[in-house]
């Protein structure tokens, strides 16, 4: 069954959709989920609670993306779940390596007049993805929005690890100069 499918079957509030949208991508959410909580539990809850949201969401959003659009409902219930657990206790993984990495360039205050506001960062982080390659993009999406490994980067794009890491070094070192060229405090 293809998106726009599955996609009349929501719009129809055919309980079908949610069965479809599993069967076609809840390997792909579980993924992302797994990536960020390297818990195969909670990936499967946060599966399920994307599948559920999908249920509320749709209508009345069409999603243009449904693959996409699925992918940020999971990364962003993940992210919580994390944030949920990290507040618990300090913990590893992929998500810790990868906020620490992005730190250095995307940093912000714990004084709340210091802190940048999201919408504005997300708009300025999108505008500078237009600048640089396609290819570093992709790696660099890869990396800081599904939270792969390194190693997995480099397998997908046919490259060394140590190319990744140098690529992904670069990228945030021109980003940071950009933000700051853009007017965010760091």
């Amino acid at each position: 069954m293809n998106d726009d499918q599955i996609l009349d079957l929501y719009f129809a509030r055919d309980e079908r959709a949610i069965r479809e949208t599993n069967e076609t991508y809840g390997a792909y959410c579980m993924q992302v989920a797994e990536r960020i909580l390297c818990d195969r539990q909670d990936a499967e809850e946060m599966v399920n609670d994307t599948l559920l949201r999908a249920w509320h969401t749709i209508p009345p959003k069409r999603p243009v993306v449904f693959k996409l659009y699925l992918a940020k409902i999971v990364r962003n219930l993940a992210f919580s779940r994390y944030r949920a657990r990290a507040a618990e206790k300090r913990g590893g993984g992929e998500l810790t390596l990868a906020l620490e990495e992005l730190s250095e360039c995307v940093g912000g205050g714990d004084d709340p007049q210091e802190r940048v506001d999201v919408k504005e960062l997300t708009v300025a982080i999108q505008r500078f993805l237009d600048t640089v390659s396609p290819r570093d993009r992709k790696i660099f999406i890869r990396r800081y929005f599904f939270v792969e490994s390194t190693a997995d980067i480099a397998s997908r794009f046919g490259l060394k690890e140590s190319n990744v890491l140098m690529i992904l070094v670069r990228v945030r070192k021109k980003l940071k100069g950009y933000l700051i060229k853009e007017g965010f405090w760091l």
